[in-house]
């Protein structure tokens, strides 16, 4: 799935971010109120972990607005204020669960999973589709016409990353830093190395590629013509 978090403290963002992307999610990490409201309103996610209190902006202020906007993705709250007012009001607010802080790693997880098992409303993903090639974004699993592909977590990863942004060049720098989240160049040949074995899985055996590099700019998921 892919999440995001709306969290200013950083170390616990971090740590949150490292245990969601381990599970095998897709993670981005906003620390301010206002990119919060950026990516929440312009991004399609699974599920966000929004935080109560943020800089710029507030949780509650995020939320009103995305929802005001039409945004309906499950939301989980994150906050230190666990009276029975604060929770009451965030739910009002549009939240779709709520964690108090300190929490155990655990129980946000099976919360975040729980979310994503709900059934899905208009705007929510719950599978990828391109051609005749299938990505079930509940149940982690991958098809090419009707037949099952087993995927490592990181070739799943690049996939899921390939079909949402299908039929638009993927550069190699975007999967670099959306999939192994290196803001550098790390002078090794680790995409192309876990592309190849992608696209062994994908393409191999199928009468049409549906994965192609884009000399000199990077690589696109398409249709077949």
């Amino acid at each position: 799935m892919k999440l995001l978090i709306v969290e200013d403290d950083k170390e616990g963002a971090a740590y949150l971010k490292k245990a969601l992307t381990e599970a095998g999610h897709t993670v981005d990490h906003a620390a301010g109120g206002r990119d919060g409201l950026l990516l929440a309103a312009g991004e399609p996610y699974d599920v966000i972990v929004l935080d109560r209190m943020l800089p710029g902006m507030d949780g509650l202020s995020i939320l009103r607005t995305i929802r005001a906007s039409g945004v309906k993705v499950p939301v989980l709250l994150l906050t230190a204020l666990g009276g029975i007012d604060d929770r009451v009001e965030g739910l009002e607010a549009g939240a779709d669960d709520y964690l108090v802080k300190p929490f155990a790693f655990a129980e946000l997880l099976a919360r975040v999973n729980a979310l994503a098992r709900r059934p899905p409303s208009q705007d929510v993903l719950t599978d990828l589709s391109v051609a005749d090639l299938r990505l079930d974004l509940m149940r982690r699993t991958v098809t090419r016409a009707g037949r099952r592909i087993e995927l490592q977590p990181r070739e799943y990863q690049l996939l899921e990353y390939l079909m949402r942004h299908a039929g638009r060049v993927v550069t190699r720098t975007m999967l670099l830093e959306s999939i192994w989240e290196f803001h550098f160049d790390p002078k090794t040949n680790i995409v192309e190395t876990h592309m190849s074995r992608l696209r062994g899985k994908i393409d191999r055996g199928f009468a049409h590629e549906l994965i192609h590099t884009v000399r000199g700019a990077g690589y696109v998921l398409r249709e077949p013509d």
